[in-house]
């Protein structure tokens, strides 16, 4: 049994909505942890029936001190504004070894020893929506107080939903931009790819399988082969020919520019939020 293995022996994942429901589904079908290691809080009766039936697992409608009773590992999936109410709420369950890993975007580790008022091993994580098929992009960030062994740990979780990678916590403001908005990015060029071939006269569901394909088979294709995007871009270029006559037309347009930008703006309004964030808490008694 690794280490990894030994600190989790119990999983709550508070906030059981779309991130938390796949990290469930992911956990389980990684074989991190059985259902009945894992238990996950829902805000309403029927939510919490409709996750329980799905995944096997104990959920509890707005029971979030109750699920981190031991737990080794509780994961903080909820939105961002909810997140001090959380930790105030489940603060004195935690024990002070127990691994807290927050999924909230833009929230900060040291807001989050903030609020706890006590030194523990705090997380912080930055999956994406392909989680859900467990194909996400995941980036974490630790504090100091986290031992190898719990890093270890979280890894394994997030390694069950996709790809994995550690960040000092101030370049988690530009994965969020890249990675945890960049699926957006992706739908609108799919969209309009959809679009421009249902122009030219195909149909939708032609058009919807042959652009979805292509992007997942390039992806696949710059993963596999670890060759710079260009270089693939330029050996599908031939002179004189189609493809060469739409790159211009995208550069005279500046998709790559919109892209670069997307992302700046992106990185400069999470650190808003974060900023934000820190200075409409204060600490209650």
């Amino acid at each position: 049994m690794s280490a990894a293995t030994n600190v989790i022996q119990k999983i709550a994942v508070l906030g059981a909505g779309n991130i938390g429901c796949a990290m469930v589904g992911g956990i389980l079908n990684g074989g991190v942890a059985g259902p009945g290691q894992i238990v996950a809080t829902t805000k309403t009766p029927e939510k919490a029936g409709a996750v329980a039936r799905r995944y096997g697992i104990r959920v509890l409608p707005g029971g979030n001190l109750e699920a981190v009773e031991g737990a080794d590992v509780v994961m903080l999936a909820v939105k961002p504004a909810s997140v001090p109410h959380v930790l105030d709420e489940i603060r004195w369950g935690l024990r002070d070894d127990r691994v807290l890993v927050s999924l909230a975007a833009a929230f900060p580790i040291a807001l989050i020893e903030r609020i706890l008022g006590r030194s523990a091993p705090v997380f912080r994580a930055m999956p994406n929506i392909p989680v859900v098929v467990e194909e996400g992009a995941t980036a974490v960030a630790h504090n100091r107080f986290a031992t190898p062994e719990q890093i270890a740990a979280v890894e394994r979780i997030f390694r069950a939903v996709g790809v994995v990678r550690f960040v000092d916590e101030e370049q988690m403001h530009a994965v969020t931009a890249l990675s945890g908005s960049g699926p957006a990015y992706i739908y609108m060029v799919i969209e309009a790819m959809i679009a421009g071939g249902l122009k030219m006269g195909l149909s939708h569901e032609v058009a919807t399988r042959l652009a979805e394909q292509t992007v997942l088979g390039a992806a696949k294709l710059v993963r596999e082969t670890g060759l710079h995007p260009a270089i693939l871009k330029d050996q599908v270029i031939t002179p004189g020919g189609v493809t060469i006559s739409a790159i211009h037309e995208l550069e005279k347009h500046g998709l790559r520019s919109m892209l670069i930008s997307a992302v700046e703006t992106a990185t400069r309004h999470s650190r808003h939020m974060a900023e934000k964030l820190a200075g409409q808490w204060e600490p209650t008694e």
